[in-house]
């Protein structure tokens, strides 16, 4: 199984430090274990910052940056072993783990952070955190800087400065790494075989929770300990639910079933979605709609390259769209006034895409100085412009009513352009109908 290497984790630290002001100290919490029901927990996820950061998989841990210190910059705050509940929960790090196999300089145990970390804090200037992401560790950060305050007649020096670590860790986290690439990669590759079985499992007579059931193994077979999202499988009228959920209704002879689903490797997702007929065969409205969609995804891969901005490639499926719509009848009008109006988005109503990466909508700023961002090398998006006509649109003939289509890649932005790497799932019509027909 591909990982990120121990080494990238070493330099991703590194890289902040050197972003933060002299005399200043970071502190990030684990994510915290969260219950499904009375004493069931919900599998365990780490938070994205703190994977970033460490690649530590337990809970009930805090990361600590300090650039400069003596006696080594990181220190690791986690659980010791423990043979009794590692019997009943599995294995832990514990200190020496900490250190020996996570790279931390120094590990203490996580039941004496209160009388470790003020002493930690005391002294320096500024303090990084995530504020506001966890209302819990931030009462527990003001704790800490409370000990150091009602000592400061004794000489001890609480920092005057709290600053949001997000701006710096999420800039970050948006360029991709060579050996992030290879993960994301990694996820794609497994995603896209989960469609191209689902796709050849499809007939009607089966519910949409046996195309997920589908999707489920080949994701765990590839690896993957969990899908990246709750997987969408949207048959007939549920097309036009954008983030359809349920699951388990009927696949009907004539439906179009759309699937938006994908797996997380070392906790980088993958994000694909495909559209295709319940029976194998588009009909003619089907496939004029999912052509529209298709050529407006191409139009947008052409926009997406070094210095183009974030919205280029949202502009093309707009313009491609609202055109395919008027060519149909489905809008009447001049193409550029419907654009101007947003006429379109009674049919195409939300963004072509969104950053990729640890979250499926990856953290970064769209927007930076007012201007949509330029595209930089190692920035991964998703592209998926949609139509989708509502089953009660009366403006619209009954042929059309109920058909909803999107089709979803995953890129990484190149010096020529950009890497498709969801490019494993059949796309056009052709594609799509031979590879039912030969699974039949």
């Amino acid at each position: 199984m591909i990982h990120i290497p121990k080494a990238e984790y070493t330099r991703r630290r590194k890289a902040l430090m050197a972003q933060m002001e002299p005399n200043s100290i970071a502190i990030l919490p684990a994510a915290a274990v969260a219950i499904r029901n009375r004493d069931v927990e919900h599998v365990y996820r780490q938070d994205s910052d703190f994977q970033y950061l460490s690649g530590f998989p337990e809970p009930e841990a805090v990361i600590v940056l300090m650039p400069g210190r003596q006696h080594g910059e990181y220190v690791l705050f986690c659980r010791e072993r423990n043979a009794e509940r590692e019997l009943w929960d599995g294995l832990r790090a514990g200190t020496e783990g900490a250190i020996r196999d996570f790279g931390a300089d120094d590990a203490f145990p996580i039941t004496d952070i209160d009388d470790i970390l003020p002493g930690l804090i005391e002294g320096r200037d500024r303090v990084y955190s995530a504020m506001g992401s966890n209302a819990e560790f931030d009462r527990h950060v003001m704790e800490w800087i409370n000990v150091i305050r009602s000592k400061a007649h004794l000489g001890a020096q609480p920092p005057n400065e709290f600053v949001a670590l997000d701006h710096l860790l999420h800039d970050m986290r948006l360029y991709k790494s060579a050996a992030e690439v290879k993960v994301m990669r990694e996820a794609a590759r497994i995603s896209c075989a989960a469609h191209v079985r689902a796709m050849q499992a499809s007939r009607a007579g089966l519910h949409e929770f046996s195309l997920e059931a589908e999707l489920d193994y080949e994701f765990r077979k590839g690896g993957a300990k969990m899908p990246a999202y709750g997987s969408i499988v949207a048959a007939g009228r549920n097309s036009c639910i954008l983030h359809y959920q349920q699951n388990d209704a009927l696949l009907k002879d004539g439906d179009l079933v759309l699937i938006d689903a994908g797996c997380e490797i070392d906790c980088y997702a993958s994000d694909i979605t495909r559209t295709w007929p319940v029976n194998g065969k588009f009909s003619p409205e089907q496939k004029a709609i999912y052509e529209i969609v298709l050529a407006s995804q191409e139009a947008a891969f052409k926009q997406i390259a070094p210095n183009k901005h974030w919205n280029q490639a949202h502009e093309a499926t707009v313009q491609v769209i609202t055109a395919g719509l008027v060519k149909l009848g489905l809008l009447q009008g001049d193409v550029d006034e419907l654009i101007a109006s947003e006429a379109y988005r009674a049919f195409y109503m939300h963004r072509a895409g969104h950053w990729l990466g640890m979250d499926v909508h990856d953290v970064g700023e769209y927007k930076v100085g007012g201007e949509w961002r330029v595209l930089e090398v190692g920035m991964a998006l998703t592209v998926e412009p949609g139509i989708y006509i509502s089953p009660d649109n009366q403006t619209v003939a009954k042929k059309w009513r109920g058909i909803g289509v999107r089709i979803e890649d995953d890129v990484i932005v190149t010096k020529q352009g950009c890497e498709i790497l969801t490019g494993g799932v059949p796309k056009t019509v052709a594609e799509i109908e031979a590879l039912m027909a030969a699974a039949r």
